[in-house]
């Protein structure tokens, strides 16, 4: 049996494409053996050779291993002679963080070099002043796979969907989270054992703040909204709740009352203002996102000519992402002339529109709280909420404790979100409530 020697690809009959690649991590390792893998397949599609010609890699373990498999590529620890070298076209960031990886991917652009990256953290937060250096450079910056591994979002969103006004994003874009509230309700786990399973199967980090605390989906969904309501919204916009509060009481009361609970993204443009928030929320089983189980993604999008589309597919994991990756560098090479030069995408924020207060957005609300066990209870906690225009849908009790407190699950009507706070904020003080368990929003999904 003969087993295929794994190079850099050999020139066939178009120029090549040179690529310098930042990051020999996780993703990085794995880019760089699709294109070699892929090298006659990508070559009969686009006409052009994919060449890896140089990679910046610190760790000398890495670097080593990896020596040995592609001898005709030039290895350093500088990105810098990459950044600088004229021969190279694309340069591929993929050590992620903001520093240096904004100073490197500013350096290309200066350098006339096209960027594509899978940092979502820098993106998110310093996009506009990349996309600027780009613009006055000429080139372009291709992001895929910052958002859903290798769920194709961010082309559609620029392309085929480009005509669209796109009135709203709702979408699981984390897969960690989506795993644990998964595992919590098919197996009956606790939030904090639910969490272990995951680190223990590499789906979460040793430090799992960024998935569980929603940095990581705020990220995201920054990103999104500025393509889709064609608006500059950064990490700070976003309003953002994590998943730690969830327990297992919150999973089993929502299936009693129809709904699973989803760590959700979600973009909307109200006339002319945009409202970003990522937070936990019971969505109606009978919606697909629902359905949507472990470490996969899903995002939805609403168009006002294309109506309701869906991505769906593993948001997370090196050979999803490597795929996105190098499917942003053949959008580059398809048409790539090294002396003609042009912005491919380029920043799709023309526009300057704002972001909405927090609190004067309205959501439905599951409430739960333990309150003593007795006559006239209800009617307190009632006239506290009708003193803030906060309107019931429905109540629920559930059997007293042995220790004379019963628990209520209240599901609210539409309520603006300083309202409901305010609510919350004098039942705290009233002495039948003995405590405010859990507060999550619920939505009521289209489709």
């Amino acid at each position: 049996m003969h087993m295929k020697k794994l190079t850099a690809g050999k020139l066939k009959d178009g120029p090549d494409i040179n690529i310098g690649l930042v990051g020999l991590g996780y993703i990085g390792s794995e880019v760089l053996r699709l294109i070699v893998l892929q090298s006659d397949y990508i070559m009969k599609k686009i006409g052009r050779n994919l060449k890896i010609k140089k990679v910046a890699e610190k760790d000398i373990a890495s670097k080593d291993k990896t020596v040995k498999k592609y001898r005709d590529i030039v290895f350093t620890d500088n990105p810098s002679e990459i950044i600088n070298d004229p021969d190279i076209d694309i340069v591929v960031e993929l050590i992620g963080g903001i520093n240096p990886a904004f100073e490197i991917i500013t350096g290309a652009l200066r350098n006339g070099k096209y960027v594509v990256t899978a940092n979502k953290d820098l993106i998110a937060k310093k996009g506009a002043k990349i996309f600027h250096e780009a613009e006055k450079h000429n080139v372009d910056v291709l992001f895929e796979a910052s958002v859903g591994g290798g769920i194709p979002i961010i082309g559609p969103l620029k392309s085929s969907l480009a005509s669209n006004n796109i009135s709203k994003i709702v979408g699981i874009v984390n897969g960690t989270t989506n795993f644990i509230l998964t595992k919590m309700q098919e197996n009956n786990l606790g939030f904090a054992d639910a969490l272990a399973m995951a680190q223990k199967l590499g789906y979460a980090e040793a430090n799992p703040a960024s998935d569980i605390e929603g940095k990581d989906a705020a990220n995201k969904l920054a990103i999104l909204a500025s393509i889709a309501f064609n608006s500059r919204v950064v990490f700070d916009d976003v309003y953002r709740e994590g998943i730690q509060k969830i327990s297992i009481s919150d999973i089993l009361y929502a299936d009693e009352l129809g709904y699973n609970i989803k760590l959700l993204a979600i973009g909307s443009e109200e006339q002319g203002r945009i409202n970003v928030r990522v937070h936990p929320a019971l969505i109606p089983k009978k919606h697909i996102l629902a359905s949507i189980k472990d470490t996969f993604n899903a995002v939805y999008f609403y168009g006002n000519y294309s109506g309701e589309i869906m991505s769906f597919g593993r948001g997370a994991g090196d050979k999803p992402t490597a795929s996105s990756v190098v499917g942003d560098i053949i959008s580059i090479a398809r048409n790539y002339d090294r002396n003609n030069k042009h912005v491919i995408f380029g920043c799709t924020c023309f526009t300057e529109k704002q972001i909405m207060p927090f609190l004067e957005t309205s959501d439905k609300f599951y409430i739960l709280m333990d309150v003593i066990d007795r006559a006239g209870v209800l009617a307190k906690i009632a006239a506290v909420f009708g003193s803030k225009s906060v309107s019931i849908q429905s109540m629920v009790q559930k059997q007293a404790s042995a220790h004379g407190a019963a628990r209520l699950i209240f599901i609210t009507h539409n309520t603006l979100n300083r309202s409901l706070y305010e609510a919350i904020n004098e039942l705290q003080k009233i002495s039948v409530v003995k405590k405010i368990i859990n507060i999550i929003r619920v939505e009521e999904l289209e489709g």
